[in-house]
């Protein structure tokens, strides 16, 4: 079956009023499609008019109301105001019958069915948008938040899609959009929801995503990356020796009990440093190893040289996070590295299996979250080559 591409937009609203993870939630528990890309925009005046246009000559035989309806709302909502340019978020999704596919979970935008007993809750847009007519004349909208954007057309798609890499090739990945009153207390922080979240279509990356909203924070960037081997060896090398200090002596110290209970003999301190430095550095090497292969799919020391830069065969989803204190905040909500020590309500507690396997990081320092930033490329973002490529070869 072919494979297509097509978009969801969340809109400025749906992102302000922290909704974010329950419409990426609704999209992934309930598609067989995968998600490719995923970036944090800031329209201009120029991108946001010939959206409009683009929107307004897409007219739907079946409801000829909404281009209009959808490209007033792009005019007055996506459009920079007070001087400030307003964050949407765009995700891309691959694969047979995407736009279908996605139409049918956003949902429809009819005016003339929007009573309250026909709202049931199904859609995106059942639960998170509003439209409101003139009780006087039902052909009058007099209020409209269709929480997302999608296309209803293969044709409608690519027009789409191909504005959109335009405009992208020459814009930032993080949105720096706010002036705050005391921009020395403003931190910035890296998340990065692990590949076990991505092992097959589910609400919880969403979920995340949605219990981290409750720090008040501002999603700034956001991308889906695979990490090379490379990449994740410089990313994790700070832990490779506090797994050694840490694992080495208790591998040396079980390996003595062992061999005292097999050969029934008792060793001296000299052989448990010499197991130590020996099998235990080996098993501390192995465990960094393991974190490695889990972030990027493959263990380094089975990896050709010439591949370590290669993108890996396992997804992340990376988010950048701004606010006050933002450091501390998520790592609240996170919880502690093994998810048994978490507290109830954080991320780990809830969805994280062990010490390695446990569903997110945080930066733990603005220090650190620069460095993790500048090692994952944050301000590169895949989909405009995503988009691209889809276009190439239609």
């Amino acid at each position: 079956m072919e494979q297509t591409l097509s978009y969801v937009l969340v809109t400025p609203y749906t992102i302000a009023k922290s909704r974010t993870g329950g419409v990426i939630a609704r999209l992934l528990s309930r598609l067989d499609l995968e998600l490719v890309g995923a970036q944090m925009i800031a329209p201009d005046e120029a991108f946001v008019k010939e959206y409009a246009s683009l929107i307004r000559s897409q007219t739907d035989p079946q409801n000829p109301k909404a281009a209009n309806l959808l490209a007033d709302y792009v005019e007055k909502n996506l459009a920079p105001s007070g001087g400030r340019r307003h964050r949407s978020l765009l995700l891309l999704f691959r694969g047979t019958d995407a736009v279908k596919k996605l139409s049918d979970i956003v949902g429809a935008l009819y005016p003339e069915n929007m009573g309250i007993e026909s709202i049931t809750g199904e859609t995106i847009r059942d639960t998170y948008a509003d439209i409101i007519v003139d009780p006087n004349d039902p052909n009058k909208v007099t209020y409209m938040e269709p929480a997302v954007l999608t296309p209803r057309s293969q044709e409608a798609a690519d027009q789409n899609l191909a504005l959109f890499a335009r405009f992208l090739k020459d814009q930032p990945n993080i949105i720096e959009n706010m002036v705050y009153p005391d921009p020395s207390k403003i931190e910035r922080t890296l998340v990065i929801l692990k590949p076990d979240n991505w092992k097959y279509n589910s609400s919880r990356p969403g979920t995340i995503i949605d219990m981290f909203s409750r720090t008040g924070l501002r999603i700034i960037a956001v991308k889906v990356h695979r990490f090379s081997i490379a990449e994740a060896l410089e990313f994790y090398g700070p832990v490779k020796d506090a797994l050694k200090n840490k694992l080495s002596p208790v591998f040396g110290k079980k390996a003595k009990e062992l061999l005292e209970a097999e050969f029934k003999i008792t060793l001296s301190e000299a052989t448990e440093k010499a197991l130590t430095e020996s099998f235990g550095a080996e098993y501390a090497v192995d465990q960094f190893e393991q974190i490695v292969e889990f972030m990027s799919g493959q263990k380094p020391s089975k990896c050709p040289v010439e591949e370590m830069n290669h993108p890996g065969s396992v997804k992340c989803m990376i988010l950048i996070y701004e606010g006050e204190n933002a450091v501390n905040k998520i790592r609240d909500v996170l919880g502690p590295t093994d998810p048994l020590k978490a507290p109830m309500g954080t991320v780990r507690r809830e969805f994280g299996s062990n010490v390695m396997v446990n569903t997110a990081h945080a930066s733990d320092s603005p220090e650190n979250a620069k460095r993790e930033m500048g090692i994952v490329k944050i301000n590169n973002n895949n989909c405009v080559e995503v988009i691209n490529a889809y276009l190439a070869v239609k």
